[in-house]
């Protein structure tokens, strides 16, 4: 790596805020001798700039030995990031490959059939003539070969040991606060009907909360499987369901050898824990907790020096003892913010906790707290982080029994990224009531001007990994997961230096996190809270709140609105529309 690239790998004509200082801070980092930089840039840094920047100072053939990494990743655990870099044309550079799903087969007959099930899945011993045209082997070769290779942290962490994206010089990392909780998702091992192919050969026994009984039957599941599986593979053609069996069984014995050898090994740092909450022929499903073996083979062998990018990296040491790094080993770059602070208010209208012993009395005042807010903003479209399904559906009945469900729009598991999309593209006032969009989610401008958080985002205690965290006495890491989410949130609405939205709070229990985890706030977000009030919201009245032409407002009168209004001081946005 040669950090004095930096400021040449910068894709963009100039640097805006306080890009060249963070370059030039990265820079000093890794010439101090860091293999890993943290860079924690809140929303509007241009994170996808800088990393170019960094991956631009991977080494490059010309500066190798034969046996020395070259090149640079860049990884990101969303979709929609990658789908923004892809798009971006400062970064046409990144050459982005993605899963086999994700592309079609091109041969006669086959267009809409996608490649992981295309015939060459199917047939064995297929001789496509066309491979070397096939958009996903195209896409693939392409990146494997450029200097800078972009892809999901799914995908990057499924391609670990293999001959085609071996270890490079450098690894970008971008909305890398998760890292050690992604990791633990993707080393999860679901054993359930829809996830087991031989299900109905193999059904689970009580196993309870017992490790060596998970064992035990992930050795029987394992070769069930492994006995399926050379059936599928003896067969000269596979149906389209049966590729997907035969590669579901290849997934999960990977798997299960994984859980079984770690598991087994006595010197692993891994620790194991088991689920199966209804018993006897229920799903099981077995989880590592920090599991720093997993990230070793996945993204720290995977290069020489690490740029990690996040708005809420908030704790370095905390950071690095989930992800297995030695904190001598790793500097924290600060960027900092450059929204003004005035046009990211935060506003008190909580009503109640939001715990489950709690939910009945709170609901019905949030919804009539959110007619309010309806009406304060009756031009402008808004989004409602609702934390689950449950209080999502619950809310919805709410705001209907009020008369004013036609003015909000809600999702569902199977329909989320559509109905998200139209929303994004419909010009009236509709309020949008989300689900685990917390994250990755860019309504700058008139695509929302004011969000409600409906619930304080602490992890589930039900879930056995937080729980044993719990037992273990680690709640900074409960308050901390919980503050992160929250501040991934109030980016949502704010996009850019010149944009303005305001955020509510609805659950008294956020202002409680804010007390606990104060000591790990970055200090732009402790401005926000510093600042936060309680807005005087009009008098409730749902036909207000819909008023005649609900969903039908244009754009040009919703600004026409704002501006009007900027002369009253009670509105919750005077101060934003005055500055």
């Amino acid at each position: 790596m040669n950090p004095a690239r930096i400021h040449d790998g910068f894709p963009a004509p100039s640097y805006r805020g306080a890009q060249e200082q963070a370059l030039d801070d990265i820079r000093a980092a890794f010439e101090r001798g860091k293999d890993v930089v943290l860079v924690r840039a809140p929303t509007g840094s241009g994170k996808s700039l800088l990393a170019r920047a960094i991956a631009g100072c991977a080494r490059r053939a010309g500066d190798a030995e034969a046996h020395e990494p070259i090149g640079a990743y860049y990884t990101t655990p969303q979709v929609s990031q990658l789908d923004d870099v892809a798009a971006d044309e400062l970064l046409e550079d990144l050459n982005v490959i993605r899963g086999k799903n994700n592309y079609s087969c091109i041969l006669p007959g086959e267009t809409d059939t996608p490649v992981d099930q295309a015939p060459c899945a199917r047939e064995r011993m297929f001789d496509c003539q066309v491979k070397h045209r096939c958009p996903y082997f195209s896409d693939r070769s392409i990146a494997s070969n450029r200097n800078i290779a972009a892809m999901t942290l799914a995908y990057f962490m499924q391609t670990a040991g293999s001959d085609v994206f071996g270890k490079r010089d450098v690894v970008v990392v971008d909305e890398a606060h998760g890292l050690s909780e992604w990791a633990e998702m993707y080393a999860t091992i679901d054993l359930s009907p829809g996830r087991v192919p031989v299900w109905d050969d193999i059904q689970p026994p009580n196993i309870g909360g017992d490790l060596d009984a998970a064992a035990d039957y992930a050795d029987r599941v394992m070769t069930v499987c492994s006995r399926r599986q050379e059936e599928l593979r003896g067969n000269a053609e596979l149906t389209p369901d049966e590729v997907a069996e035969r590669d579901r069984l290849t997934e999960l014995i990977s798997e299960l050898q994984w859980f079984l050898e770690d598991y087994r090994d006595t010197e692993s740092g891994t620790t194991w824990v088991v689920d199966q909450p209804d018993g006897e022929g229920s799903a099981v499903t077995v989880k590592p907790m920090a599991p720093e073996r997993y990230l070793k083979h996945t993204v720290w062998d995977r290069g020489n020096k690490f740029a990690l990018l996040s708005a809420t990296i908030l704790n370095k040491d905390a950071f690095c003892a989930g992800a297995g790094l030695s904190p001598d080993r790793v500097a924290l770059v600060e960027v900092p913010h450059t929204f003004p602070v005035e046009n990211r208010p935060l506003y008190d209208v909580t009503q109640g906790k939001m715990t489950y012993e709690d939910r009945d009395e709170t609901l019905p005042a949030i919804a009539r707290t959110l007619v309010r807010l309806m009406q304060t903003h009756p031009d402008e479209k808004g989004i409602v982080h609702c934390h689950s399904y449950g209080i999502q559906e619950r809310l919805a009945d709410q705001l209907a029994d009020l008369g004013v469900e036609s003015r909000v729009r809600s999702h569902d598991r199977e329909n989320r990224d559509a109905v998200l999309s139209t929303w994004k593209r419909s010009d009236g006032n509709e309020v949008f009531l989300s689900v685990k969009m917390e994250e990755a989610l860019d309504l700058e401008g008139d695509l929302a001007r004011w969000q409600l958080l409906c619930k304080a985002p602490y992890p589930n205690t039900r879930d056995s990994r937080v729980a044993r965290r719990l037992e273990e006495g680690q709640w900074g890491w409960y308050y901390r997961a919980a503050l992160r989410t929250v501040i991934q949130a109030c980016g949502r609405v704010i996009r850019a230096p010149d944009d303005y939205g305001a955020t509510y709070l609805g659950d008294s229990s956020l202002l409680d996190l804010f007390e606990r985890a104060r000591t790990d706030m970055p200090d732009w977000f402790a401005a926000q809270v510093d600042r936060m009030t309680e807005p005087d919201l009009p008098t409730f009245d749902p036909a207000a709140a819909v008023g005649d032409d609900a969903g039908g407002s244009s754009r040009s009168r919703s600004r026409s609105r704002r501006r009007s209004s900027a002369g009253d001081d009670s509105h919750p946005l005077s101060d934003v529309w005055e500055s």
